[in-house]
This record gives structure tokens, sequence and C-alpha cells, in this order.
């Protein structure tokens, strides 16, 4: 009796402990992103990926202006060469012109020496200096000089280059992790939840924007990218960043901007809040990092992020900074 007894409460037991072994997770359920913070991410990831962006933007532009001075002092370095080496020869003539029918050493190290500064020094040393003129003497130094100057300055134009170019890197490292990571964020979402962030930002388009000329070319070329892709750093025709699509809108207007919006901002008239007429450029964030075209109604068209690509949005959708009017 008292095994039976024993054998009936180890069963007991037995299936006592199954039954709660059953209700305990055999791993650590991982806990659902909540929409919200998602969605609160992602848009930081984005707006920092863009500041990213617009830094890219404004190296590029200050790349460019960089390698033209570098040409420009390269092609003076050049000019200056010839110069200098035409001064040299007159100096040289001159030497074997006083020394013609000597066989001295001195004068032939001035004649071959290929080096300005060395050439210069060989023959301030030679009894010969006395007999040239003063003034060709100081030609070619003025000559050697003024080449030592764009030698320095071309080289400085150099580096300056290869700086920039470092930080262009650098920004477009950023933008790709940025963009990855908020990449990711979107994908432990469900299909729902993620096209729920991706098309939070739609606006019904506006059928009829009153503006002409200039503001009205440039209004009509937006609106015609509603719905394209937005890519850092393009300008057409399939994708978008914020400044790309202002600058080709303008650019359709007969207006030059430049890539930038920061550099945009100093593009035009300020204008007020109050003053805004469509085709103004509207400008976010501070430092400022994105812009969009007025149309009118507390409404804009932009090229918002990789989410919501070239949009039609409220005014106020992001922290507004201020406005221009291009041209």
């Amino acid at each position: 009796m008292q095994q039976r007894r024993t054998r009936i409460t180890t069963l007991l037991l037995g299936a006592l402990l199954a039954g709660l072994v059953g209700l305990v997770p055999s791993t650590p359920a991982q806990a659902e992103p909540d929409i919200a913070d998602v969605e609160a991410r992602v848009d930081r990831l984005y707006h920092e990926a863009e500041q990213a962006s617009e830094r890219y933007n404004d190296a590029r532009l200050e790349l460019e202006e960089l390698e033209r001075d570098l040409a420009a002092v390269s092609s003076d370095q050049e000019r200056q060469d010839r110069r200098l080496r035409s001064v040299r020869e007159q100096v040289r003539d001159a030497v074997i012109r006083t020394y013609e029918g000597h066989t001295l050493s001195a004068v032939g190290q001035v004649a071959l020496s290929g080096d300005p500064s060395d050439f210069l020094s060989q023959l301030s040393t030679m009894t010969a200096y006395d007999d040239l003129t003063d003034q060709l003497f100081d030609t070619y130094a003025g000559e050697v000089k003024a080449l030592g100057i764009r030698l320095q300055a071309t080289s400085q134009r150099a580096a300056e280059v290869a700086q920039l170019e470092e930080r262009l890197a650098e920004e477009k490292a950023t933008i790709e992790e940025k963009l990855e990571e908020a990449e990711g964020l979107l994908a432990r979402l469900e299909a729902e939840e993620r096209e729920e962030i991706v098309s939070r930002d739609s606006e019904r388009l506006p059928t009829d924007v009153p503006a002409s000329g200039r503001a009205g070319a440039a209004i009509q070329y937006a609106m015609a990218q509603v719905g394209k892709a937005y890519v850092y750093g393009a300008a057409g025709p399939s994708a978008f960043d914020c400044s790309g699509l202002t600058m080709m809108a303008y650019r359709a207007a007969g207006i030059s901007l430049p890539h930038s919006s920061s550099a945009q901002y100093s593009s035009g008239t300020r204008i007020a809040e109050s003053a805004l007429q469509p085709g103004d450029l509207v400008f976010y964030y501070s430092p400022i990092s994105h812009v969009g075209i007025y149309l009118g109604n507390g409404m804009i068209v932009d090229a918002a992020n990789p989410s919501s690509g070239v949009r039609v949005a409220p005014l106020h959708s992001m922290p507004y900074v201020g406005a221009v009017r291009p041209g």
C-alpha cells in the first residue's frame, strides 16, 4: 500500500512539474518594437543622414571651388616658370659673354645649373656679377621669389583638396550608416506597420497653385517629380535629395542655385513667413539642413527622406526657420 502511495505521489509531482515547465518559455521572447518609438528613431536617423548629406553637398561645392583655384595657381606657376627660364637664359648668356674666351669652372657651373636658387647663389659669387646690369640680376631674383610664392600656393591648395576629399568620404560613410540603421529598424516591423510609417506624410496634391513666371515654372517641375525616390546627393532625373530637387526646379525656371540647402539660403531675398508666396524656398532645422518649395495654402513640395520620397506636405511638418525668394 505504501509503495502504491509513493508511486502515485511521484506521478502527480511529475505531471505538475511538466505543466509548470510548459508554462515557462524555453527562450526569452523578443519584445515587439513600439511603432511610435520606431517612427521617432527612424525620423531621427533620416534627419542625421540628411544633415550629413547636406554637409557633403557643402564640402563638394567647396571642393569644386578649390579645384578651380588649384588649376588657376598651377597655370600661374607654369607661366612663372617659363618667365624664370627666359630670364635665366638671359643671365646665363650675359655671364658667358663676359667670360668669353676664358675657362673658369664657375662659368660652367652657372651655365649648367638647373636649380633657380643654386643658380642665383653661384651667380652672386662670381666676379662676373659686377659686369652684369643690376636690372637683369634683380629681375632674375624677383622671378625666383615669385615662382616660390606660386609653388607654395599650389602646394597649399592641393593639401586643402586632399583634406576635403577625406571629409567627403567621412560624410558619405555617415549617411550610409544612418540609412542602414533606419532600414534595420523598419525591417523589424510587420508590413502593415511599416507601411503606416512610410506613408504617414502623404498629402493630397494641390490641383491649382497660383503661381506664374519663374516661380510657376519651378513649381511645375517640382510637382512633376512627386512620387519619385529620395537618394542622398541625387539631383534627378529619377531621384532627388532636398536641395537637388529645388536646384533642378529652379534650373528649369532659368535660375542657377547651388546643390546645398544652407547655400541656397544665401541665394535670394529673405522673406517673412507672413509674406510667403508660391515658389519661395522654405528652410528647416538649425543649422539648416532641409529645403522645400512653398505651394501656398500652408503646403510645400519637397524631397523628404528615403521613406517618403518627393511629396507634398504641410509647411510646419518640420522645424521651420525661414524662407528665400530666388532670383
